[in-house]
């Protein structure tokens, strides 16, 4: 096995427990939020947003990889919807704006830390 592919099979293995703390973490502080004026303003959720996409910077920095940082984002949102997809009384994460933040925003974290993670790809020689 060549250096690259071990290196490339060490992010992979890093960024499934990762994805599973990130979604873990996020799925638990997603519902936080706070009055302001009786409006609702969920915190939580985006608290849940910075953790994820701290997580995903520090795979791609510490791999110097792109995949890590996508099979951690895809399994977090996997995660993430099968968790909204549970039946009543099991579901994790509800329809509200806190719940839809978080859904959608972990595609949206995934999509811009992958295109800046591009940066700390090796130069090709």
């Amino acid at each position: 096995m060549n250096k690259r592919a071990a290196g490339t099979a060490g992010g992979i293995a890093a960024a499934v427990p990762a994805a599973l703390f990130a979604a873990l973490a996020g799925t638990m502080l997603h519902g936080r939020d706070f009055l302001v004026a009786g409006v609702e303003v969920p915190w939580g959720a985006a608290a849940a947003l910075v953790l994820l996409g701290a997580v995903e910077l520090w795979l791609g920095a510490a791999f110097r990889s792109l995949l890590p940082t996508a099979v951690c984002g895809i399994l977090c949102y996997a995660l993430a919807g099968w968790w909204s997809a549970l039946g009543n009384g099991k579901r994790l994460i509800i329809g509200d704006l806190a719940g839809t933040v978080w859904i959608y925003g972990i595609a949206v974290v995934t999509l811009v830390l992958l295109a800046w993670v591009r940066r700390y790809r090796p130069a090709r020689t």
